[in-house]
């Protein structure tokens, strides 16, 4: 395949900038941290958010823990998957653009340099909290289930991930809530194919300060 066939097939992924490079990340610390139970004590929903940024390693260490290989030898997740499809991706919009979780190569993979995190509920805080995460499911994926189980299945899986963040803030001492978005106005801007679906998004940082 020459040159252009390549750049052409890059294009019609949609997801995938040509012109950023990956952003990669620290490696996931996966010891320590708080007790399971502890954790399902503490676990909460806040909509006050401190506006500064998470460091590299706590936004390696919170999309690992929501969706991250945690057996490297089948590549298989920290959270479950109906019949092992992995259909859901995690966009992450910060101050600096918006990227797609690559748990493979624990990298972000550049979609748009443009912060649309207000753009991803209705609520202010989502202007202030520093990490807006995405879940798209995307139904091409899913060749196993039948067409009318997909989207339950895929709703299933995303409400895991988004429980394992839940549980991850709770232990690291972060700020989450979940929040209904604007499916119509991020689809664009996401750049998502016909098949993939938003399914819920969630915003993450530190706790507002008193």
């Amino acid at each position: 395949m020459n040159t252009r066939l390549i750049l052409a097939a890059l294009a019609l992924v949609g997801s995938v900038s040509l012109a950023e490079p990956p952003v990669a990340l620290p490696p996931p610390n996966t010891a320590g941290g708080m007790p399971l139970m502890q954790a399902l004590k503490e676990r909460k929903s806040a909509r006050e958010f401190d506006p500064k940024p998470l460091p590299p390693q706590v936004l390696s260490d919170l999309l690992w823990a929501g969706f991250g290989i945690n057996r490297t030898e089948n590549a298989h997740r920290t959270a479950p998957s109906a019949m092992n499809q992995q259909e859901i991706d995690i966009y992450v919009a910060t101050a600096n653009g918006v990227y797609v979780y690559d748990a493979k190569t624990n990298q972000l993979i550049t979609v748009s340099s443009e912060d649309i995190r207000e753009r991803t509920g209705k609520q202010d805080y989502v202007k202030v909290a520093p990490v807006a995460l995405i879940l798209v499911a995307d139904f091409a994926r899913m060749v196993k289930p039948k067409p009318e189980e997909k989207d339950r299945l895929a709703t299933i899986d995303a409400g895991y991930i988004s429980q394992n963040f839940y549980l991850f803030c709770a232990s690291a001492g972060l700020a989450t809530v979940v929040h209904e978005t604007d499916q119509t106005g991020l689809r664009e801007v996401l750049r998502l194919k016909p098949d993939q679906k938003i399914i819920i998004a969630q915003s993450v940082g530190y706790p507002k300060t008193k």
